[in-house]
């Protein structure tokens, strides 16, 4: 832990998100008090008078469009009425770390993070939002209540995104868009789709890539599914938004180009094909202007741009100065963030209102800018399940959710390493050494908002005794009170730490050469388990979490000397959430599967890929590299001065992954695109419809599944493009997709789509997206090294594909890096 983050403040920079809170959180007697309105009828129609003052009101009237409805509201709004719309309900139990701040809402579903305020006089309902991005995070019990509200928790975004692919993630989101509904709540503040801009970023395992493509189609697929069940989305955390330590006040200095190219992209993909209600401002400052304060982000890049219609909030808390400012009276600047186009600020605090009231009163925040983020928070309601008087059950399908999360989580495991085909390892008669404490205290997934209160994890013990495996007994005897133990007083100083403590992680067992050299003899196989958890709060650290630990080295080393001497198999599993060093280790073992942290279902799904039920298909949707330091941006992170950061500089630009690795010939251990299986693939036939690029160009080659058992291959097409005027990655990515299960010598063509602006490159002199004239190269392979056919075009003259405004003025000069 950083130095900054040891104190109960530092680790609680953000009060929605803690154990601690949901305790706190007494379950409201009006859960599920959903009313019965009483009617008006009007030359024989009839409407709900939501109101009930026994006529027809404006906005009742449904005959009328909803943008009359809602003007007629806002219209006979108090400006007191319009700062309650524009501020949260707070959050009951924020005063443990705030002090007094006044009087807090509980909402009607009790862990959620907080909603906006109710109306009665315009039949307006106070609407609920919850975390998170591996499924919805609500209290599981309640007071007085003998019911279970328990949500499933799916596999992390690491994970999901390791899918590559859309089908399967909006059959994810569909389902966690029908826990949302059926218990109440109204959006999901999720996805989480910031960019792995460096790989101890604590909260990489909630993001889905290094790269911006990934991240925004995979955040787009989860979206659609969530939205497609009548309940909204907060896509997060807008922007630039890729370090945990004193997130609150770091000021992120990037240059236009990096933002527009790397950090802003995922989000205008996520934009543009989903449309999610809402945006969530991030924490940070970008060249010294607070996110949620700044017009050019909210207003011209997303509004103008890009074309949202939805609401933008704050992460909770967004704009103070540091959390413990809050003790001291502190708050956010509220007009600055009204008049950056920040509709709703969240939680929301008593001082925040009365500062707003006196500014709309005054006139120093104008009428038309409250009355429009006004209009657009009662567009957001008027859309909600709470409005349109939803009876949600309170019992989502988990059975079917657990199916889905079971499969999400198999298909998003990457196999790193297969030697002699260690894998699939199927013979259920011949005795499996199960080792690693994490085997058996198995990791779901992180913690913060971004974790689930589910009702039961299955560990990999689990998975593999319920798949029929044979264990050996003393091992899983020894195993099991240690891994609790060691569970349970991880918890407790986890606890200790504060309400956003961090995960520690757990000691392995001390086993002596002659009890290994016995099992190498009993057993066929070894299975071990290496388990990394992180969260909220906090970033890793290179000694003992993104490298091995000493005990951890020696564990694998002493079982790999054992199994070998008897010509037995060693098969290291990945509970990981993102990424760490395997190049010292990786050639002890036979095979490697990242299983990432998969969700409740975990252990069953891990069996699944070992029996070879399920064929490996995921890939790598970011680069392991040999060291810590081969990353561009290690020399930066998280920022200066090293002891409290205050200021971070992203000096590597656009050469952030594997447009670095690649570009300046890092080696890395497991490349941006990789992953095997248990058949081989061929590639052939690859045609463009055009040698010159006019307006789009299709490009499609045949994969044919050449080897005994059936499975899926994902295609990745990376562009290489001239680099005269500006300097370019070797290659990057533009398109990709996934086969269907091929059969032994089936085939499938494969089309992908290229558009001008995947030709084009952002020249900050110009405010322009440009693609050079010149000739282009099309390579399309199993990952970004690994290129299996390529095919050249030609833009025969510069192409302005988009016209922007200059935004994000700098307030440090330095240099990007340039190859």
């Amino acid at each position: 832990m950083q130095k900054n983050i040891s104190t109960l403040i530092g680790l609680s920079q953000k009060a929605k998100y803690s154990g601690l809170f949901l305790a706190l959180l007494a379950a409201s007697p009006f859960a599920n008090a959903q009313t019965k309105n009483t009617t008006v009828t009007v030359d024989g129609k009839t409407f709900k008078d939501s109101n009930k003052n026994g006529k027809l009101d404006v906005w009742e009237d449904t005959r009328l469009s909803v943008d009359k409805r809602i003007d007629a509201i806002i219209k006979q709004m108090t400006n007191e009425e319009k700062v309650n719309l524009l501020i949260g309900t707070g959050m009951p139990g924020i005063e443990v770390l705030t002090g007094p701040v006044g009087d807090s809402k509980q909402g009607l579903v009790p862990g959620a993070a907080g909603g906006t305020d109710s109306f009665d006089r315009f039949g307006i309902p106070a609407t609920i939002v919850a975390d998170g991005p591996a499924g919805l995070r609500i209290q599981p019990t309640r007071d007085n209540d003998s019911k279970t509200y328990y949500a499933t928790a799916f596999p992390v975004g690491t994970a999901l995104a390791s899918t590559w692919n859309k089908t399967l993630l909006e059959q994810v989101g569909k389902a966690m868009g029908n826990e949302v509904k059926e218990y109440g709540v109204d959006v999901l503040l999720a996805p989480a789709l910031n960019i792995q801009r460096n790989p101890l970023n604590g909260r990489n395992f909630e993001y889905y890539s290094e790269d911006p493509l990934v991240a925004g189609k995979t955040a787009a697929a989860i979206v659609n599914g969530i939205q497609s069940q009548g309940v909204g989305t907060s896509i997060k955390h807008f922007a630039a938004n890729n370090e945990e330590t004193n997130r609150l006040t770091i000021n992120a200095h990037v240059s236009e180009r990096a933002m527009r190219e790397l950090y802003l992209r995922n989000f205008e993909i996520t934009v543009k094909e989903s449309q999610p209600w809402t945006v969530m401002s991030s924490y940070n400052k970008l060249n010294g202007v607070y996110t949620s304060d700044s017009k050019d982000l909210l207003t011209q890049v997303l509004r103008n741009e890009w074309g949202f219609k939805g609401i933008v909030m704050t992460d909770w808390f967004g704009g103070f100065p540091g959390f413990e400012s809050i003790k001291d009276g502190g708050i956010s600047d509220v007009v600055k963030q009204m008049n950056a186009g920040n509709d709703l600020l969240m939680p929301g605090i008593p001082t925040q209102k009365k500062v707003l009231l006196a500014a709309l009163d005054s006139g120093k925040l104008s009428q038309e800018v409250a009355n429009i983020n006004a209009k657009r928070i009662l567009e957001y309601i008027f859309k909600t399940p709470t409005f349109a008087q939803y009876k949600y059950s309170d019992k989502p399908n988990l059975t079917q959710n657990a199916e889905v999360t079971r499969n999400a989580a198999a298909e998003g495991m990457v196999l790193l390493k297969n030697e002699k085909n260690a894998l699939p390892f199927a013979d259920k008669q011949k005795e499996v050494s199960l080792f690693g404490v994490t085997s058996y205290a198995w990791i779901t997934g992180g913690t913060g908002s971004g974790s689930v209160n589910n009702k039961h994890t299955v560990s990999l013990l689990e998975g593999l005794n319920s798949a029929g495996y044979k264990l050996d007994k003393e091992l899983v005897d020894l195993y099991k009170p240690h891994a609790e133990k060691e569970a349970a007083a991880e918890l407790i100083e986890r606890k200790k730490k504060g309400i956003l403590g961090l995960p520690g992680r757990l000691a392995e067992m001390k086993m002596d050469d002659a009890f290994l050299a016995k099992k190498a003899e009993t057993s066929e196989i070894a299975f071990v388990t290496l388990g990394r958890n992180s969260g909220e709060g906090g970033d890793r650290v290179v000694n003992e979490d993104f490298n091995l630990a000493t005990e951890e080295i020696e564990m694998l080393d002493k079982i790999s000397k054992a199994f070998h001497a008897k010509g037995k198999k060693v098969v290291v599993i990945l509970n990981i959430g993102g990424v760490i060093e395997t190049a010292s280790w990786k050639d002890k073992v036979d095979a490697i599967l990242l299983a990432w942290q998969p969700g409740q279902e975990g252990g069953h799904s891990v069996a699944d890929v070992v029996s070879g039920k399920v064929n490996p298909s995921g890939k790598l949707t970011m680069t392991f590299p040999v060291n810590y330091a081969d990353h561009a941006s290690a020399k930066n992170f998280p920022g200066i001065p090293a002891d409290n950061p205050k200021e971070v500089t992203y000096e590597e630009g656009v050469y952030v992954g594997y447009r670095y690795f690649n570009t300046f010939n890092v080696k890395p251990s497991y490349e941006f695109g990789f992953g095997k299986s248990y058949t081989d693939f061929a590639y052939s036939n690859l045609k463009l419809n055009s040698k010159t690029f006019n307006d789009k160009l299709e490009v499609t080659v045949e994969v044919k599944n050449t080897g005994k058992v059936a499975g899926k291959e994902v295609i990745e097409l990376y562009l290489s493009a001239p680099n005269q005027s500006i300097d370019k990655p070797k290659s990057e990515l533009k398109a990709y997709a996934k086969t269907k299960d091929l059969k032994p010598g089936e085939s499938q063509t494969i089309t992908l789509t290229l558009n001008p602006k995947n030709l084009a490159s952002y020249i900050t002199a110009k405010s322009a997206w440009v693609a050079e004239a010149g000739n282009y190269k099309v390579s399309v392979g199993a990952s970004s090294l690994d290129i299996k056919q390529t095919a050249d075009f030609s833009l025969p003259k510069e192409l302005v594909v988009e016209k922007v405004q200059h935004v994000f003025p700098a307030d440090k000069q330095f240099e990007d890096l340039k190859p």
